[in-house]
């Protein structure tokens, strides 16, 4: 457990290292096609600006995407009961607890440490699952919490939104800029391509960040309830929902237990989650060393 935070932390280093490397090449592509070097030094303080703003307020845009309201004990005794002993067993400060109003099945823990989480359930899940399986759910989410998985989950969004608009931008100053005349055709090709190429790189590193934080927080939870089983079969339950969350949004899919937006076969590369199956598996496979 702890070597996965210290891992996680190390985790965010890098991450944060190789999103500016990214984000400060294309500043740097874009000087020598606009001949202007002041173009790396803006674009760099402009992504590190918004990556900032994104750590303290993105957690407030997820729950606004979402729908999520706040609640307390009286409000839904269950839910609030379960979240409370699972930070009670953990060790956890209690995160606060939210519902959002939708029929589809889902959780998801957002924060920037564990003294500043939230937890969120949809009344789907609360209606679907039965009380073991609800425990392995939040269970799942508090892993999340304790990781930092949530730490790291709000840096890579932040900076993989920072590397689109920058890319956007620069896009549009090629196609619409006057300054290109006089500029090698090969240099602001390349350019051109590594301009459209580094956001799906970015998002690239951003799904197999969340694919693995997926797995670690399914094996957290199935170590603090010491049931995978009730975690496999709450996931077996999702998988099998045929319908995706009303709200839908793709820059938060990445935060929820399960892909709310239900990708098709040539989605799979850019899945936000593992493929429930082999989830399943790895719970119980866990299960049996009980």
């Amino acid at each position: 457990m702890y070597s996965a935070i210290a891992k996680n932390k190390r985790n965010t280093v890098i991450i944060i290292a190789l999103f500016l490397l990214i984000i400060g090449g294309l500043g740097y592509l874009a000087s020598i096609i606009y001949r202007s070097w002041s173009i790396v030094i803006i674009t760099l303080i402009v992504a590190i600006a918004y990556a900032l703003i994104q750590y303290f307020a993105a957690s407030g845009q997820a729950l606004a995407m979402s729908g999520a309201r706040e609640i307390q004990k009286r409000d839904n005794p269950r839910l609030w009961r379960v979240v409370e002993n699972l930070s009670i067993t953990t060790g956890t400060p209690m995160p606060k607890v939210y519902v959002i109003d939708d029929p589809a099945p889902n959780a998801f823990a957002t924060g920037r440490d564990p003294q500043h989480a939230i937890v969120a359930a949809t009344t789907g899940l609360l209606d679907l699952m039965d009380d073991a399986e609800l425990e392995g759910v939040m269970a799942h989410e508090i892993g999340h919490v304790r990781n930092y998985d949530i730490r790291v989950s709000m840096i890579v969004f932040g900076l993989v939104v920072a590397v689109g608009f920058i890319a956007d931008m620069f896009l549009r100053m090629a196609f619409f800029g006057r300054n290109n005349n006089n500029q090698n055709p090969i240099v602001l090709v390349f350019g051109l391509v590594a301009i459209i190429v580094a956001p799906i790189v970015a998002t690239v590193v951003q799904l197999a960040v969340s694919r693995q934080r997926e797995y670690l927080a399914d094996a957290t939870g199935a170590m603090t309830t010491r049931h995978p089983d009730a975690l496999a079969s709450a996931l077996e339950k999702l998988g099998a929902y045929g319908r995706p969350l009303q709200k839908q949004s793709t820059s938060m899919a990445h935060m929820w237990i399960a892909d709310p937006n239900k990708p098709g076969i040539m989605d799979r590369l850019f899945a936000t989650h593992p493929p429930i199956p082999d989830r399943v598996k790895r719970l119980h496979d866990m299960g049996g060393s009980f």
